[in-house]
């Protein structure tokens, strides 16, 4: 059985989203007060906005979520939803070197540039719209 602490669960948040250790620590401390001693809890404890969280470790691939169906006494179906942490995952995530993925904001982008310049800073793939030939 893996056991993950709040290190294992900062360095892995810190490593793969891109955000320094102190803000991943943060975010790790909120994710282990849900999960307390489980590694599964119900959607149904999330707060709207706890839960986009949840969903940027789950696009990282340290939550997942499950469901149940049960039958209630009047014959309609009931779903149940749930999260449940990835340890296997969360434990590899947090052996990976410091920036392993690539950050939200590129750090490599200029300082020093005018609003004017700034869509020329940006590469040639990052345009998501065709260029009209």
């Amino acid at each position: 059985m893996n056991f993950i602490t709040l290190g294992d669960l900062s360095k892995a948040i810190s490593n793969r989203v891109g955000i320094d250790i102190d803000e991943a620590q943060r975010d790790a401390g909120f994710v282990m007060d849900i999960f307390g001693f489980d590694d599964r809890v119900i959607d149904n404890v999330l707060d709207p906005e706890d839960r986009q969280l949840f969903y940027i470790l789950e696009e990282e691939g340290m939550l997942t979520t499950e469901r149940e169906e049960s039958t209630l006494y009047d014959g309609r179906e009931w779903r149940t939803h749930y999260w449940r942490l990835r340890k296997d995952i969360i434990l590899r995530y947090s052996k990976e070197a410091n920036g392993t993925r690539r950050y939200l904001i590129d750090k490599k982008q200029p300082v020093n540039v005018s609003e004017d310049d700034i869509y020329n800073t940006i590469d040639e793939d990052m345009w998501i719209t065709r260029k009209i030939d």
